[in-house]
């Protein structure tokens, strides 16, 4: 009575392998035609509402950018916040220290989490530059291969958290706690330990996708409303009438755009206004929307960059626009052919049509939990962010929490009229103070100084001591003292410090006798004019002294008061 067995079982297997074939098909399609049985290979297109690709550029594009920052970090974090930096960060820590009373406990770490407190104070260089090389390290990893587990994403988020809280005024920028914001959440889009690139027990979470999503809407409405509230520019449409000029470090392109005709302002403005505070609602109007919102945030920062040195933050604004794109969507960034990932990805998306996923797992089960409790948390830390969007008195990249996990953003709530600027000049002659004592120009990277220098284009590099010149030429030098510091090295030919300017007047010579700061105001030149017939992009006009002429006796007690290295002549 067995022989029948195997003949009576045939027709049933073949009817559920039909049901399995014609699951998730659409009414009204044939047997067999289901999404399930769309083709693969080169024809093959991938279906909407899923996240692997996604994933990937994610991850590449933060990896770039926190290539950027680390690199950023390895070249300048020594002149800055080294031993004998401008603002030696082992200084701000014991002033840390020393404010909580005792050694380095609980309130000390908390305020200003870094992994230098574990560290040997004695060779801060070379702490810094461990940091900086390791980061340099894992985010290569990432961005090359579009590999990364949590492990790698945590190590890369707590090595910048490390720089950022005792870099003090030259990482007090918004793009620094952007960046460890956005850092926090790449950790959790990975597997705990896997390096595949496409790790099939774990897809990208929609809770984290999520919080890509709410990232990009906060920053844009953010800036947004920081304008309409504040500068009246912004409210008549007239602020681009002068931000080419007036922005931090601008390029080649600015000049030319600040040519434009005053319709091309009103434009620019009025754009600007519709891509802060309106295109951000595109979010929650489902995917075609919410795709629109990706491609114009993308092209409105893609804009920025042409426009001015803003430093890595309008690369880093494009990370969480990502999240808007699903797989079918960002397919075209991937090559087609057997075995490649868009392959690959259409078979998960078949299996998954068919119900053919494996039930979850323990571990996905807890990734799930952790998943909802981030959630949960950053719902949490965006209450005061939320109540400051919502507040008539708002302010703009501020951290509600020394990990920086949640913040408030914003840019250019205000736009300053005129261009200033703080020229150091040295001097080799006995009395500074005689008519013809010879001052020499210094020249910076590339802030404005002589005004037949072409304006640079660096982005997304950043030159932290020329962007902070530019906040220090709206006030005085007694509220950035980190600049007489510069001028004792200056005086003394410090070489390190050096490495941070473009021209030393007094290379192979003896140093200066007396440095000095001069105040001008700057404007572009008007293309045909007579400036520009001269070859100069820049007019510039001599408003007064910043600071009278220096000696580096002068500033010996200056130095020993804020227990700054006394700088020692060659």
């Amino acid at each position: 009575m067995r022989t029948g067995g195997p003949a009576m079982a045939a027709p049933e297997e073949s009817l559920r392998r039909r049901k399995a074939e014609n699951a998730g098909a659409e009414p009204g399609s044939p047997p067999g035609r289901g999404p399930g049985h769309e083709p693969t290979g080169c024809n093959a297109r991938l279906r909407a509402g899923t996240f692997w690709l996604t994933r990937i550029v994610l991850l590449r594009a933060l990896a770039f950018v926190y290539f950027v920052a680390f690199l950023v970090a390895f070249h300048q974090n020594k002149q800055l916040i080294g031993d004998r930096g401008l603002l030696p960060c082992r200084t701000y820590l014991k002033s840390v220290q020393q404010y909580f009373r005792g050694p380095v406990g609980w309130d000390a770490v908390s305020y200003a989490p870094t992994l230098l407190w574990l560290l040997d104070w004695s060779h801060m260089d070379s702490n810094l530059d461990a940091l900086a090389l390791l980061g340099l390290g894992v985010s290569s990893f990432v961005l090359l291969t579009g590999c990364a587990n949590m492990a790698l994403m945590a190590t890369l988020w707590v090595l910048y958290m490390s720089l950022v809280n005792v870099g003090q005024i030259w990482y007090s920028f918004g793009w620094e706690s952007q960046l460890l914001e956005t850092g926090f959440l790449g950790i959790f889009l990975c597997p705990l330990w896997s390096l595949s690139r496409l790790p099939t027990g774990t897809p990208p979470s929609q809770i984290v996708l999520w919080g890509f999503r709410w990232l990009i809407f906060r920053i844009m409405l953010g800036a947004g409303l920081i304008k309409i509230r504040g500068d009246q520019c912004w409210r008549d449409l007239t602020c681009m009438d002068f931000h080419y000029e007036t922005q931090p470090v601008p390029n080649p392109v600015a000049y030319f755009l600040h040519q434009s005709p005053w319709w091309v302002h009103r434009f620019e403005t009025l754009s600007n206004h519709f891509l802060e505070l309106v295109v951000p609602f595109f979010l929650f109007l489902g995917r075609r929307m919410c795709t629109l919102h990706g491609a114009l945030q993308i092209l409105f920062q893609a804009v920025l960059i042409i426009s001015g040195n803003l430093s890595f933050l309008n690369w880093l604004t494009m990370v969480p626009s990502v999240a808007c794109f699903d797989d079918a969507t960002l397919a075209f960034l991937f090559p087609s052919g057997p075995g490649g990932l868009k392959d690959r990805v259409l078979k998960l998306q078949e299996e998954a049509a068919r119900g053919l996923r494996p039930p979850p797992r323990y571990g996905c089960m807890v990734r799930r939990a952790v998943h909802v409790a981030l959630g949960v948390l950053v719902a949490w830390l965006s209450v005061p962010v939320v109540v400051n969007l919502l507040s008539p008195t708002q302010v703009m990249n501020t951290s509600f929490n020394p990990l920086r996990i949640v913040n408030t953003y914003g840019a250019f709530g205000s736009i300053t009229k005129e261009r200033t600027e703080v020229i150091l000049q040295g001097t080799a002659s006995l009395n500074a103070s005689t008519p013809d004592a010879v001052w020499e120009d210094y020249e910076f990277k590339c802030k404005p100084g002589d005004p037949g220098r072409r304006p640079c284009l660096i982005s997304p590099y950043h030159y932290r001591l020329d962007w902070l010149m530019w906040f220090a030429a709206f006030q005085t030098y007694e509220h950035h003292e980190w600049i007489l510091h510069l001028a004792g090295k200056l005086l003394a030919n410090d070489a390190t410090a050096l490495s941070l300017l473009a021209l030393n007047p007094f290379e192979n010579r003896a140093p200066p006798r007396w440095v000095r700061g001069e105040h001008y105001r700057y404007k572009f030149s008007r293309p045909g004019g007579r400036h520009a017939a001269a070859g100069k992009w820049w007019v510039r006009r001599r408003l007064g002294p910043y600071f009278p002429p220096v000696s580096l006796p002068d500033l010996k007690d200056y130095f020993q008061s804020r227990e700054w290295p006394y700088p020692e002549l060659p």
